[in-house]
């Protein structure tokens, strides 16, 4: 596993240092930080029209950072997936996800093309992983309240497939994947919508998993099992904490409150419940071979804080995985004969 580093999209604002390319990777780089997830819909960071069709410019991106101890993990395309698929009743809220006054079709038609800009910009990088969200369609059924008919949510994943199943393959054919990061608000949000996926898109290899226990555990899912269950599909992995605290008063629905009164709240990395030891060591034993990413998000903490802690925080965690047995010394080599004589059978 590489690491550590981390998502910039939480950390950007119009203020030096955190408004350039330039002054936040020398910042990030200055607590120990060895990648970035960039996220490509931030032109303050990355000029994406530029990086999709010219492997100049990437060069030269790449090497720029790499002057500073610096690589790009991936080239994250959140705000376009979420927005790939839209239900009417989500339209106004996911507005800021794009430019002004795209509606329907003219919406679906942008995000596909900034997709494929993903895509092709991640190939000329050298990059696999394109962390996303899937968008979609039923998540105001998640609840089975009023009764779904039959045939509905297939409906809905059938849709989402059609929309997807072009950029799977164009990033199949580059080299690439997407990650699906597993969100609340977007179809697919745990492992069986997963699974629903991949039966719409036939397995298709390019369907990967953006690993972030957070929101696992605000779900209450087992976040440790599904690593077992699904390591083969993780491509990304946000190295992010939260933690769950039900009342008598609110659960996982968390009432309407803000963040900071709600059961399940982000936090800091190692402020929270997400117990990272085994998440590594899953992660190291299913071959996991990307980048740690830390996410950043927390209602208590400061970013600033957050962020001068998690580079040492991920560090103590990566593991380097063994080549060699640590029982070696008392074993032997093989030995047809002497294993039959061990076994009764001579």
């Amino acid at each position: 596993m590489q690491g550590p580093a981390v998502f910039l999209a939480q950390f950007l604002r119009d203020q030096e240092p955190f408004s350039t390319l330039d002054g936040i990777s020398r910042w990030f780089a200055g607590f120990g930080y060895k990648g970035l997830q960039i996220p490509a819909w931030d032109g303050r960071v990355i000029d994406l029209d530029q990086a999709a069709t010219s492997r100049a410019y990437c060069d030269d991106y790449r090497g720029k950072l790499a002057g500073i101890g610096l690589a790009v993990t991936e080239l994250a395309g959140y705000l376009q997936g979420q927005v790939l698929a839209v239900h009417p009743a989500y339209a106004a809220g996911f507005s800021v996800f794009h430019p002004p006054g795209l509606e329907g079709n003219a919406r679906t038609e942008w995000a596909t093309a900034e997709l494929k800009k993903c895509i092709r910009a991640s190939a000329h990088m050298g990059l696999r992983n394109i962390p996303t969200l899937s968008g979609g369609f039923a998540w105001h059924l998640a609840y089975p309240w009023p009764q779904r008919p039959p045939g509905l949510i297939d409906e809905a994943f059938k849709e989402l497939a059609r929309r997807w199943l072009p950029l799977l393959d164009l990033a199949r054919d580059h080299g690439c994947v997407f990650g699906y990061e597993l969100h609340p608000g977007s179809d697919l949000f745990d492992g069986a919508t997963f699974e629903l996926f991949l039966e719409h898109t036939g397995n298709h290899p390019a369907a990967c998993i953006n690993y972030d226990p957070s929101h696992l555990l605000l779900q209450q899912l087992n976040y440790l099992q599904f690593i077992e269950l699904y390591g083969q599909r993780i491509s990304g992995f946000h190295v992010k904490d939260a933690e769950f605290r039900p009342s008598g008063r609110v659960g996982v629905y968390g009432g309407y409150q803000p963040w900071t009164k709600r059961a399940g709240r982000f936090r800091s990395l190692g402020d929270g419940q997400v117990d990272f030891k085994p998440v590594f060591t899953l992660l190291a034993e299913a071959g996991y071979d990307g980048w740690a990413v830390m996410e950043w998000d927390c209602c208590v903490k400061s970013p600033e804080q957050g962020a001068a802690e998690g580079a040492p925080f991920i560090a103590r965690h990566i593991i380097e995985t063994t080549t060699v047995a640590f029982d070696d010394f008392a074993g032997g080599r093989s030995d047809p004969q002497a294993n039959r004589r061990m076994l009764g059978l001579e």
